[in-house]
C-alpha cells in the first residue's frame, strides 16, 4: 500500500465525495444517515488519490489492489488529524479560546472577542453566525455551530494567514464527540451551562455531560503555553467540571450564587438591576471591583458577561479593557433582541426547555405594570422529542398569552410536533392559547393581541433567517417578520 503511495502529493483532505478534486484525500466517515464507505468509487473517479476507512469492506478488490488504503478504528479523528497536518497545524500558532454549553456560545464568543479587540488583538470568531472579526471586514456563513474539521483548519489557516492572532469559538457536543476539534490547541475553554437538549444524539445527559467534559480535560498544559478552564460554579456540571480540569491547568470560576461559602465564584456580579434593554452590576473579581452596564438583557446575559470577563482575566486582559469591551456589545443578533418597541417585541433563539424558561423569566421581570407576555414558540422537527411537553408546560405557566406555532418541521407533521408540544400543558385554555402552524401568521396573531405596556417574545429561531420545512428550505426571519408587520399597519 505504502509503495502505490508513494510519489504522490496531497492536495487536500475532504470527508464529502461531492468536493474531491485531483489529488485530494478521501476520508470515509460513518454518520446517522449517510456512511462514507459508499462513496470510494466516487470519490476516486473524482481524483482521490487515497482513501482512510474504517472497513474495507464496501470497498471492491480492483479499487483495494490499486489504492492507498489506511485503515483506522476512529476516521472522524483521522480526519481531524490530516487536516491539521496539511493547513500547518494552525491552532498552535494562535490563541484558542473554545467555549461550550447549552445556552450562552455565541453571546460568551462574540464578547470575547471584542474583549480581545479592545486589547489590540487581531482576534476572530468561529460560531452559529459563521466566521466573523470586529478588526477585519471578515465574514463566513456557516451551516454548523462548529465546522467539519476541514473546513474548520482551513479557516483557521487562512486567519492566520491573514495575520489574525487569536480565535474564539463554539464548541459544540457533537464537535467534541465527532473528534472536529480533535488537534486544536486550546488555550482556555469556556464553559456555561449544561440543560437538556440534543438527545436525540446524546441519549442521555450523562452521555451529553461527558461530551462537553472532553473540551476541558483535552487541555493540555506547556510551559511555554499555560491553559485555563473558565467554568459557570453555579451549575451542578460546572462544580463536577471543575474536578475534572489537568493539574497546571489555571481554574477561574464565575457566577451569581453567594448562599454557601465554599461555592462562591471567583468572579460574580453584585447590586444586580435589570431592564428590557440591559442590566447593571457591580463585577467583584480576584483583586477588585468594577462597576459594569451591559446592553445584553436578563440574568443569562449577565452569566454570558460574567463568563466573557472571567476568560479575558484569564488571558491577563487589564480589567478596564475588559470592562469598556462588554459595555460596547450590543444585543446579539438574535438573542433577547428588542426588534419593536411599539409593541416590545423579543426574539430569541431560545430552542430548550432552559432556554426557553430563562428568556421568559428575563422578560417577566422587566415588563412594565399591568402588562402582559405574549409567547410565540415551536419547536424542531427531527431532534428531541422528549423537551416538547416540557417546554409547552414553561411556555403555558410563565405567559400570559400564548400562540403555539411551527419552528422547523423539517421532515415531521408540523401538527405533531404542535400535538407533542400540547401534551405538556395540563389544561388548554381557549381563552389565552392559541396554536397555528403558519408561524407567519402566528407572529402577526401574537402583534394583533399586543396592548400598551405588553411585551411579545417570539422564540425559537432567533438569527435564523430560513426554515426548513419537509421539501425545501424558505427564506424566514422572524425579526423581518415582526418588523414588516408593523411597518404596514403603522397610519402614514
Amino acid at each position: 500500500m505504502y509503495d502505490r503511495a508513494a510519489g504522490k502529493t496531497v492536495k487536500g483532505v475532504t470527508a464529502d465525495s461531492r468536493k474531491v478534486k485531483k489529488g485530494d484525500v478521501f476520508v470515509c466517515l460513518v454518520g446517522e444517515h449517510v456512511d462514507g464507505h459508499v462513496y470510494v468509487a466516487q470519490a476516486v473517479r473524482a481524483g482521490a488519490i487515497a482513501v482512510v476507512v474504517q472497513s474495507t469492506e464496501a470497498i471492491s478488490k480492483p479499487l483495494l489492489d490499486t489504492l492507498p488504503v489506511l485503515r483506522c478504528d476512529n476516521t472522524y479523528k483521522a480526519l481531524a488529524m490530516l487536516s491539521a497536518r496539511f493547513y500547518g497545524k494552525p491552532a498552535e500558532m494562535l490563541t484558542m479560546v473554545g467555549v461550550t454549553g447549552t445556552n450562552g456560545k455565541t453571546t460568551v464568543v462574540h464578547l470575547v472577542e471584542k474583549i480581545l479587540a479592545q486589547a489590540g488583538r487581531q482576534s476572530a470568531l468561529l460560531g452559529t453566525l459563521g466566521l466573523k472579526s470586529s478588526v477585519r471586514q471578515t465574514t463566513v456563513a456557516s451551516s454548523l455551530t462548529t465546522p467539519m474539521a476541514e473546513d474548520l483548519q482551513q479557516q483557521l489557516a487562512m486567519l492566520k494567514d491573514e495575520g489574525f492572532d487569536s480565535v474564539v469559538m463554539e464548541v459544540s457536543s457533537h464537535a467534541l464527540w465527532q473528534d472536529r476539534v480533535y488537534g486544536c490547541d486550546y488555550d482556555v475553554a469556556v464553559f456555561t451551562n449544561l440543560t437538556q437538549d440534543h438527545l436525540d444524539y446524546h441519549k442521555t445527559m450523562e452521555a451529553y455531560f461527558q461530551a462537553k467534559a472532553l473540551l476541558f480535560t483535552g487541555l493540555k498544559p506547556a510551559s511555554d503555553k499555560p491553559k485555563a478552564a473558565v467554568i459557570n460554579l453555579d451549575s451542578e456540571y460546572g462544580l463536577r467540571l471543575k474536578t475534572m480540569c489537568p493539574t497546571n491547568v489555571q481554574v477561574l470560576t464565575y457566577g451569581l450564587k453567594t448562599d454557601n461559602p465554599d461555592t462562591v465564584a471567583d468572579v460574580r456580579a453584585e447590586n444586580l438591576q435589570y431592564s428590557i434593554h440591559g442590566a447593571t452590576f457591580d463585577c467583584r473579581y480576584p483583586g477588585g471591583s468594577a462597576p459594569v452596564s451591559l446592553k445584553i438583557a436578563g440574568q443569562f446575559g449577565v452569566y454570558n458577561a460574567l463568563a466573557a470577563i472571567a476568560t479575558g482575566l484569564a488571558l491577563n486582559i487589564d480589567m478596564a479593557v475588559i470592562k469598556a469591551a462588554v459595555e460596547s456589545v450590543d444585543a446579539i443578533r438574535g438573542r433577547f433582541e428588542v426588534v419593536a418597541d411599539k409593541p416590545v417585541v423579543v426574539v430569541d433563539y431560545a430552542h430548550t426547555p432552559d432556554g426557553l424558561q430563562n428568556i421568559l423569566s428575563a422578560v417577566k421581570a422587566v415588563i412594565p405594570k399591568g402588562g402582559r407576555m405574549i409567547t410565540v414558540f415551536g419547536c424542531g422537527g427531527d431532534r428531541d422529542v422528549s423537551k416538547r411537553p416540557k417546554m409547552g408546560r414553561i411556555a403555558e405557566t410563565m405567559s400570559d398569552l400564548l400562540v403555539v406555532t411551527s419552528d422547523n418541521p423539517r421532515t415531521e407533521d408540523p401538527q405533531q410536533i404542535i400535538t407533542d408540544i400540547l401534551a405538556g400543558i395540563e389544561r388548554f385554555d381557549a381563552g389565552r392559547m392559541q396554536v397555528n402552524p403558519d408561524r407567519l401568521a402566528a407572529i402577526h396573531q401574537a402583534i394583533d393581541l399586543a396592548k400598551d405596556n405588553d411585551v411579545v417574545v417570539v422564540a425559537g429561531k432567533g438569527h435564523e433567517d430560513y426554515q426548513i420545512l419537509a421539501d425545501r428550505t424558505i427564506h424566514f426571519d422572524d425579526r423581518q417578520v415582526v418588523q414588516e408587520y408593523l411597518k404596514s399597519n403603522t397610519p402614514v
